[in-house]
């Protein structure tokens, strides 16, 4: 049986590289899906061609780390889906910057989409699932929130701080019957890896272990295991997969 028939799921950055894995994945295994993006006609493109289960899949758009449109973007996937009962917190941007160089403006912005967005996005499906006794949040954090990276201070503090929310609110809901945990990606080959300079990305895929990126398909295991009822008693826990870049 699949393993999340009749399950809904939300995924934010859902258009391409770990949300749409997540997505197919979610799909493949009977979930109806929402793929919210800022990139509308992405999102309905990758809606349009998941796998077919009863009641369809939706896109939608919005800019996670702006609350109306968190909120107007939750409201229209409750009134398709009827609920939603499992959400990935997984939009995101990336940049490199050295911190004497870095911009308020730029580190408010990292900030906003990570942090905030998985706040807004988390805050307002969590209700629905308070009152239903049962839910799944499955945020992306990253696995330089251990270890750090120079010229990614910015992303770095955003991705810590989504960890520390996970692991807060994993206790704050844990008798609500819904679980809250976080992936750790380590370099993977997204379109987000793929904007950065080659002389950032070199000296890091040179020092992995296995030498080489992750693939997305790599990591979407990872979250349908948390969204399963398989994953019933992880709480609060940060999984890494990241080639042995950070072994915990």
């Amino acid at each position: 049986m699949a393993k999340l028939a009749g399950r809904t799921a939300l995924i934010t950055g859902g258009a391409s590289g770990i949300g749409r894995a997540i997505a197919t994945l979610f799909a493949a295994e009977g979930a109806r899906v929402a793929v919210l993006d800022r990139d509308a006609a992405r999102a309905a493109a990758v809606a349009a061609g998941l796998a077919a289960v009863e009641g369809g899949h939706i896109a939608v758009t919005a800019d996670v780390g702006a609350e109306a449109q968190v909120t107007a973007a939750v409201a229209t996937v409750d009134a398709a889906f009827g609920k939603i009962d499992i959400l990935v917190n997984n939009a995101g941007i990336d940049s490199v910057c050295l911190l004497r160089d870095l911009s308020l403006a730029a580190w408010d912005e990292m900030l906003r989409i990570h942090l905030t967005g998985t706040f807004l996005c988390t805050r307002a499906v969590l209700p629905g699932m308070q009152a239903r006794k049962w839910g799944r949040i499955i945020s992306l954090s990253s696995q330089l929130a251990h270890k750090g990276s120079p010229g990614m201070v910015s992303y770095c503090a955003a991705k810590a701080g989504i960890m520390g929310f996970t692991r807060a609110l994993a206790r704050e809901v844990a008798l609500d019957g819904i679980t809250v945990n976080c992936l750790n990606p380590g370099p993977i080959d997204t379109p987000l890896v793929a904007s950065l300079p080659p002389e950032t990305m070199r000296p890091i895929v040179e020092g992995l272990p296995m030498k080489r990126l992750g693939r997305v398909e790599e990591v979407a295991p990872a979250a349908l295991l948390l969204a399963s009822d398989d994953g019933a008693y992880f709480l609060g826990v940060s999984m890494n997969m990241n080639g042995g870049d950070v072994m915990l």
